[in-house]
């Protein structure tokens, strides 16, 4: 059926409503009227103190760590589907996804620098000497982040939220940039995050009725399902989904007691995990808020930071059970018979979950043939690289999602070893996702200059269909 977006939307008035359903209406009248779904989006998920490539590798393929030298690794390009592997115990909650998985083992980040956080430069394959500690906390160039937010544009160009160690912490700025010197915030208050996207109300009469109203989440959900009675079939779904998102952002209570794998022996009580000092209530809250933002269209470009940078890289996940920080298990820490990989993979699995639901809340939406999850790129890595203390000889990423058929997914890859001739780094990744975008470019970052006889410049063509 076709439906008048301009129609839909005169009947919200100035209800703050429309302000957030503009983009949805847009997606409906593309999908009745049988037109080409050209959206993109990425999500950055970047966790704090380093990946360990072995503990990647799916059930039969032997991984170690690499040396801490050069020409070390694989001499030729490793490809092996996932297809028949069980995966790895902390990427078990997305296997329901796996001809959608890729792990990318072997990039390397040299010019980075290393240390406990790279920062920055995590996201931005650049490094500008060696500061607070040891880690670099300049910012020289743009982000892939920031990158792609200006190609893709929206409301919020580029929209960051994650947790900080401190409860306290409202805003940040860590691992995402625009430019030289220009970073982009990262919001650690799930609620300050929530006033920030959808605090927007109308004008005139509208705007009196929210003040009084004081429930944005009403005002969203009547308009949604006025719009909704317009509309039947499979634009009626894209409705519900909306809908359900918005029923999400009021259930603001806990969800940790359907955690499972932890050491609790009690889920904490019920909270609002909006004001919750638990670093993982907040991390979900946050989860939640930014699969809103992407379902309501008003960003195309998400990072989702848990402690990322060198002020949180001691976290420690008491919502997990634990009573240990992050620093004390990358130096060898065991916990209550748990050995320090077995926590790293804990706290990681935790992680995957939050994955998990993203991915399930954006298969919900219709777009084009299929749903928004199929425009959509998740990319998981650690601004450690591959360790507590790294070198950035390697840095282990997973990314869900295969853009529509033009990433080539369902795979384990590893590339040659630093130093190696076939061997590439994570400007090459990130140049990858720009192509994947419609921003092609054949640099990005700055240049490792001990790889004078390795490709630094352009997308990995083994990830492109």
């Amino acid at each position: 059926m076709n439906l008048d977006r301009r129609d839909a939307l005169k009947t919200l008035g100035l209800s703050a409503g429309a302000t957030f359903l503009a983009p949805l209406l847009a997606r409906v009248e593309a999908r009745a009227a049988g037109a080409p779904v050209r959206a993109k989006r990425f999500v950055f998920v970047v966790e704090s103190n380093g990946v360990r490539p072995e503990q990647l590798a799916p059930a039969g393929v032997a991984r170690k760590a690499r040396e801490q030298r050069e020409l070390n690794g694989p001499d030729q390009f490793v490809d092996v589907p996932l297809k028949d592997k069980a995966l790895p115990f902390s990427l078990e909650p997305v296997a329901a996804w796996k001809d959608k998985l890729t792990i990318v083992q072997g990039l390397s980040g040299r010019v980075c620098g290393g240390g406990h956080s790279n920062n920055f430069g995590a996201l931005g394959a650049f490094g500008a000497g060696r500061g607070n500690g040891g880690e670099s906390t300049a910012i020289s160039a743009e982000t892939v982040d920031g990158a792609l937010a200006k190609h893709l544009g929206g409301i919020f160009p580029h929209l960051g939220l994650g947790i900080s160690k401190r409860p306290e912490t409202n805003v940040m700025y860590n691992v995402s940039a625009s430019g030289p010197n220009r970073g982009l915030p990262t919001i650690c208050n799930p609620q300050t995050a929530f006033n920030a996207i959808f605090g927007i109300a109308g004008e005139g009469a509208a705007k009196q009725e929210f003040a009084a109203k004081n429930n944005l989440l009403d005002f969203l959900k009547d308009d949604i399902k006025q719009a909704r009675a317009g509309v039947a079939g499979p634009e009626r779904e894209q409705f519900d989904a909306y809908l359900e998102t918005f029923e999400t952002l009021s259930d603001r209570q806990s969800k940790l007691n359907e955690i499972k794998h932890t050491l609790r022996e009690k889920g904490p009580v019920a909270s609002d995990k909006y004001k919750s000092a638990v670093e993982t209530d907040r991390l979900d809250a946050q989860f939640d808020i930014g699969a809103a933002a992407l379902v309501c269209g008003v960003t195309n470009v998400l990072t989702l930071s848990s402690a990322a940078g060198i002020r949180d890289f001691d976290i420690t996940f008491k919502g997990l059970g634990l009573n240990i920080d992050k620093h004390s298990i990358g130096h060898g820490g065991s916990y209550q018979g748990k050995t320090w990989s077995d926590l790293y993979d804990l706290i990681r699995r935790y992680h995957f979950e939050l994955i998990a639901g993203l991915v399930k809340k954006l298969e919900k939406v219709p777009e084009g043939d299929g749903t928004m999850m199929d425009n959509t790129a998740i990319v998981y890595l650690s601004d450690g690289a591959e360790g507590h203390h790294s070198r950035c000889w390697e840095w282990p990423m997973v990314v869900l999602g295969n853009m529509g058929g033009k990433l080539k997914a369902g795979r384990y890859v590893d590339f040659p070893g630093y130093g190696r001739k076939a061997h590439r780094t994570t400007a090459n990744m990130y140049l990858t996702l720009l192509h994947l975008a419609g921003a092609k470019r054949d640099t990005f970052g700055t240049p490792d200059p001990n790889l004078k006889d390795v490709d630094q410049t352009g997308p990995l063509a083994e990830l492109l269909a």
